[in-house]
């Protein structure tokens, strides 16, 4: 849920400053910040907060700018409530289970689903994990769904991933990554369209997923994996580019850092 509390009021307003209203990621309210179009606006602006995580302010002339009688103005400052996020892993091979101890460290609550008991023995995993043995397909009806809920396909099989894909791109999901190289991104994304799924669907897809840090490990690309989810989900921050690039006026010359290696 997202936080709206009215921070300033000029004029007649139908709430004073302080006046709060809690919003579900579904538009479901539990209080009010005055009703109207102004509340309509703030509600709308809510979700899009829940949905990038990045805090907002919402301020309006109320006559002006919304059509309405009062003829005050209006702000409220939208705060995103910390919630779990629901990591649900297919495939407990070496990058899924690589991916599965990353996550669970970086405070997300992490299902690792996978059809081949070798790969589920719960000692070989944290405690923390829940582990599920079976056909994922099968597993769909009772794993966590909804933006707060991200879903990455890290499988043994193409076949599987592409069954996969398939199936979750109509439900309501946070975020949706498959691992793999360009070309079997295209050729699902073919398939797909031949199948006659909605095209529209296509940007739920992060594939080939990762951020390009030239991984090449399992541990490696799980980091790329999760660094994508933390930079594109829970932070909301543009492609970021190294730190030590970044100018620090110290330094003299352009301010730009180049590791001796590269130099």
């Amino acid at each position: 849920a997202a936080l709206v509390t009215i921070i300033g009021i000029a004029g007649s307003a139908p709430r004073t400053a302080g006046s709060k209203m809690l919003v579900y990621d579904d538009g479901q309210i539990v209080g009010t910040v005055g009703g109207g179009t102004f509340e309509h606006k703030v509600i709308d602006a809510a979700v899009q907060t829940l949905r990038t995580g990045v805090p907002a302010r919402y301020s309006a002339n109320l006559s002006r700018d919304l059509g309405m009688c009062c003829g005050g103005e209006m702000e409220a400052y939208i705060e995103p409530l910390e919630t779990v996020v629901d990591l649900v892993i297919y495939g407990a091979g070496h990058v899924g289970a690589a991916t599965a101890r990353l996550a669970e460290s970086a405070g997300f609550r992490v299902t690792l689903v996978d059809e081949r008991p070798e790969f589920t023995e719960p000692e070989d995993h944290s405690p923390a994990v829940n582990v599920i043995c079976g056909d994922p397909i099968r597993q769909l009806d009772v794993l966590p769904w909804g933006i707060t809920a991200y879903h990455l396909i890290v499988t043994h099989s193409h076949q599987l991933d592409q069954d996969l894909v398939e199936a979750i791109l109509p439900r309501d999901v946070g975020w949706l990554g498959m691992i793999g190289s360009r070309t079997k991104v295209t050729k699902f994304f073919m398939r797909f369209r031949a199948a006659g799924i909605d095209e529209k669907l296509f940007s739920k897809l992060s594939a080939p997923v990762g951020l390009d840090i030239g991984a090449e490990t399992p541990d490696e690309i799980a980091v790329s994996i999760v660094a994508e989810i933390v930079r594109v989900k829970r932070r909301s921050v543009q492609p970021p580019a190294p730190l030590s690039d970044q100018k620090i006026d110290a330094r003299g010359g352009d301010g730009v850092a180049h590791p001796p290696a590269l130099t």
